[in-house]
């Protein structure tokens, strides 16, 4: 049995994390930087972008799993994924939306989900995070979902903030326990 954590969990480095949360801090200071992107869905065509981005939210995990991941991802007609694309063609984030039955503190059902999202550092804090989720929460109301849900971990206050600016209340704080058996 396979006992690696599962890649839907967001993991970042402190490392990233205070870049980011510096880069988010300074806001409008980098807002000239590379002023040319779009945001689109996931293309075949993306596959090694996105896995280069993965690898990075998520480092605790090989490039084995990763991929294996991302074609299950692919698989789920409930699932969506927007990237942003820089002028150059290539990719600098991603988001990753899912549904779920249910979310804590959501009084709807099913409930969209951000279960992944990514920006690249040298585009951080230029708005680039909120254009993501701006296109994941479009996505959940063409599939007449009424909430949108996320979690990140209670040291990441880098993705609390993020989360925080863009609208979203901090819903209750939670410690998950396990024993094996």
């Amino acid at each position: 049995m396979d006992n690696a954590p599962n890649p839907r969990v967001r993991r970042c480095s402190q490392k990233m994390k205070k870049t980011w949360l510096s880069s988010l801090l300074r806001g409008k200071k980098n807002m000239n930087n590379n002023k040319n992107f779009t945001i689109r869905s996931l293309l075949s065509t993306d596959d090694k972008e996105w896995l280069r981005m993965r690898i990075t939210l998520w480092p605790d995990h090989t490039e084995v799993e990763m991929r294996a991941d991302m074609e299950d991802w692919r698989a789920n007609p409930k699932n969506a994924t927007f990237v942003i694309v820089r002028d150059n063609g290539r990719l600098g984030g991603f988001i990753e939306m899912g549904q779920r039955d249910y979310a804590d503190g959501c009084d709807t059902s099913p409930v969209a989900y951000i279960e992944g999202w990514y920006v690249d550092a040298d585009l951080r804090g230029q708005g680039r995070g909120k254009k993501l989720v701006t296109a994941g929460e479009a996505w959940a109301r063409k599939q007449a979902l009424q909430e949108v849900a996320s979690d990140t971990w209670l040291e990441n206050q880098t993705s609390i903030q993020a989360h925080l600016a863009l609208g979203y209340m901090e819903e209750e704080r939670l410690v998950h326990f396990v024993k094996k058996l």
